[in-house]
């Protein structure tokens, strides 16, 4: 079992899945390998560190993260060897190769990923957006073994199979008012985790956030106060996505870019699903009709 979390920053993990990738953890023990791929250089963010500096800042704070929380962590690389700048991404032709070959390397049996707004009321950031794009644009073409061969050049008279992943869609706070979802996954015995792990990203939860949040946001002083305003925030997310309890949930939504699997194989390999809170029959009946027109 591989799974694949692809997002645009350092800390985009942390607040939407890093409970489930534990609960998969447990679930699945040693025969698990979870990694994290973050798709820009983390330089852009900030208001009194230099770029090169909040990069330098941010990455620890990824690497850290991972060694807390047992996955494997993966910075994008363009075929020119350098990470995509952030708050600029585009979808062009070395970010379809660079997240293509990402992907093909890996082969996960599920890939997580933003999800696109397409609601012109809800908000977006325009990383998020673009990396949500940039998946839905290659995910047919992660079988093509030679799509991008000239930016990753390959013996292209000797191909093999590549397995093509779920993808599924996690929260994104950037489209507030447009959320909805499939999956509800109970993580509630994973909060302390999710809590020391959000805390490695100190140069976001204590300088950023606050600063940016027009100066709404208190500066924790703790891990312990930390935590507190954590499960306010968790609490707001579940109160947009009709979730009416205080415990620690995240949500996804399962799409038909890439494998369209059966509902007993998502049954058989999920962990924590809370079948009272989410939209089951409706998610089973969906899935019926992609994959055998019932």
């Amino acid at each position: 079992m591989k799974i694949l979390f692809v997002h645009a920053h350092y800390d985009d993990y942390e607040f939407t899945s890093a409970g489930t990738f534990e609960l998969f953890r447990r679930k699945h023990g040693e025969a698990l390998r979870a990694r994290v791929l973050v798709c820009t250089d983390g330089k852009a963010g900030h208001h009194f560190r230099t770029r090169e500096e909040t990069g330098q800042v941010r990455l620890r704070e990824q690497e850290e993260s991972a060694r807390l929380g047992g996955y494997e962590f993966q910075q994008l690389r363009l075929p020119g060897g350098a990470p995509p700048r952030e708050a600029c991404l585009q979808v062009d032709i070395p970010l379809l190769a660079a997240l293509w070959q990402a992907i093909r390397e890996f082969e996960p049996d599920y890939l997580f990923c933003p999800p696109m707004v397409t609601d012109p009321l809800a908000g977006l950031h325009n990383d998020h957006q673009t990396v949500a794009e940039a998946i839905r644009r290659i995910a047919y073409m992660i079988n093509v073994p030679h799509a991008f061969t000239p930016e990753f050049p390959a013996d292209e008279a000797r191909s093999t199979p590549c397995k093509v992943p779920v993808i599924v869609h996690v929260y994104d706070g950037y489209q507030f008012g447009a959320n909805g979802y499939d999956l509800a996954i109970q993580a509630e015995s994973t909060f302390p985790l999710v809590t020391r792990l959000t805390w490695c990203h100190q140069s976001q939860i204590r300088e950023w956030l606050p600063w940016v949040g027009r100066h709404e946001l208190a500066v924790p002083g703790s891990v312990e106060e930390w935590a507190e305003g954590l499960r306010r925030r968790f609490t707001k997310r579940n109160r947009e996505l009709g979730i009416e309890s205080r415990e620690y949930y995240e949500v996804f939504t399962l799409s038909a870019w890439g494998e369209i699997p059966a509902w007993e194989q998502i049954e058989r390999d999920w962990p924590g699903i809370d079948c009272s809170r989410s939209p089951l029959p409706a998610l089973q009946a969906r899935l019926r009709r992609w994959k055998h027109g019932e």
